[in-house]
């Protein structure tokens, strides 16, 4: 809020990223616009991970000082340190009974630069451009201030009925503005059919297809194609195929960032084929890069498109523990394969390794949290992968769900 009254204190500089772009609010108070800062923060924090059990989204909880867990039952310590020192000493089971915070600190920082950072990055520059969004994260701030002071009230009457984060009516919220306004004629076909007794590799089982936020990208993605050509244990290029279908009337454009594996190292999008990049310029050192890539016409609902894009790292700094696809979007259709070799539809990701780099193993991984993605699969899984010469490939059965990661993971010697 200070940061909004007065933009010329140290405390503005330091948020002005998350703050300016909450001019686009429409008729938006400085109290409602540092309401809708907030509370998209916290939104992306509780999507964060498959479960309450995440280690991201606790340690992010605690460092943000979110409500606490019923198995907290002390306020939030004033330091981080403090509150790190509360979640191994009450959630240890979260973290593996950890004798020291330094897994949790790694939980922390992972969720910070990896995941949490490029996704504000990424919505931060669409609510810019189209503030109408801003309302609904200004809502999920005041249910959290709601939940604040009933937490308040437990620690001065301990009868008090505490509850978490209702995550529920955050997801009403969702499918209510999906449904709301143009998108009330959105076409139901298939493409956003339930998925029935799906299972992914984190164990979670779901009844129906998981619904995309407001603030996605808003397309539905039929075939996608991802190509890697490693140098060394680094991803030296990436080829990206993508037919899209549009979700709304009017889409000219999708937003595509390539990460290098560590903040302020990530390599340039460029556009191959049916599209032109425009680099959305980082403000500050540590932000991705953004690239939007422009279709040559506004696509109609429902109408679709293919183009391509590439990502060269010629710095070919960070090993690579595996290559991830970040579903920001509705999602990707299931796999589907001609003779087994050829795909057509859903998503696919292709290694080639260097000559005298390859992984001594490689699985794949769907839905789950930065830890279970790059731990081993037990022996005889059918998520190892062969590997063939210098390569490998997989095609995702199933179809992939908004907010979710999947991908490839690999083992070195």
């Amino acid at each position: 809020m200070y940061a909004l009254v007065d933009p010329s204190t140290e405390v503005a500089a330091a948020l002005r990223l998350i703050v300016e772009p909450t001019a686009s609010m429409p008729a938006g108070t400085l109290h409602s616009r540092a309401f809708a800062a907030w509370g998209l923060i916290i939104h992306e924090i509780e999507k964060f991970g498959p479960s309450e059990n995440s280690r991201g989204r606790n340690a992010l909880r605690a460092a943000f000082r979110l409500p606490r867990r019923q198995e907290i039952t002390e306020p939030w310590a004033p330091t981080l340190g403090g509150r790190f020192l509360q979640l191994r000493a009450n959630l240890g089971s979260v973290f593996g009974n950890p004798a020291t915070t330094t897994p949790i600190h790694k939980a922390w920082t992972d969720a910070l630069t990896k995941r949490l950072v490029p996704i504000l990055t990424t919505q931060l520059s669409m609510l810019a451009e189209d503030g109408s969004g801003w309302a609904f994260y200004a809502d999920v701030a005041r249910h959290m201030e709601s939940e604040f002071y009933a937490e308040q009230v437990t620690e001065i009457d301990p009868s008090a009925t505490r509850r978490p984060l209702d995550t529920g009516q955050l997801v009403t919220f969702e499918v209510e503005a999906e449904r709301g306004g143009s998108d009330a004629q959105r076409d139901r076909s298939s493409e956003t059919a339930p998925v029935s007794k799906v299972k992914s590799t984190s164990g979670r089982a779901r009844s129906q297809a998981q619904q995309p936020s407001t603030r996605t990208q808003p397309l539905f993605i039929d075939l996608m194609i991802t190509t890697v050509i490693m140098k060394r244990r680094t991803a030296h290029r990436r080829i990206t195929e993508r037919l899209v279908t549009a979700r709304i009337d009017g889409l000219k454009s999708y937003v595509a960032v390539a990460s290098a594996g560590f903040i302020g190292l990530s390599p340039e999008v460029r556009a191959v084929w049916g599209c032109r990049a425009v680099r959305l310029t980082p403000r500050k050192h540590g932000e991705p890069v953004l690239t939007r890539l422009v279709f040559p016409r506004s696509l109609r609902m429902n109408e679709k498109h293919f183009f391509s894009s590439e990502a060269i790292d010629n710095k070919l700094v960070a090993e690579r523990e595996g290559v991830d696809v970040e579903i920001d979007h509705h999602g990707i259709a299931p796999g589907r394969l001609i003779d087994g070799v050829l795909p057509v539809s859903g998503l696919t990701i292709r290694i080639q390794f260097d000559e005298g780099h390859v992984p001594r193993g490689c699985w794949w991984h769907a839905e789950q949290t930065l830890g279970e993605r790059r731990a081993l699969p037990p022996k005889g899984s059918d998520r190892w992968l062969p590997i063939s010469g210098r390569s490998i490939a997989h095609t995702f059965i199933e179809r992939c769900q908004p907010r979710e990661v999947y991908g490839i993971s690999f083992q070195w010697d």
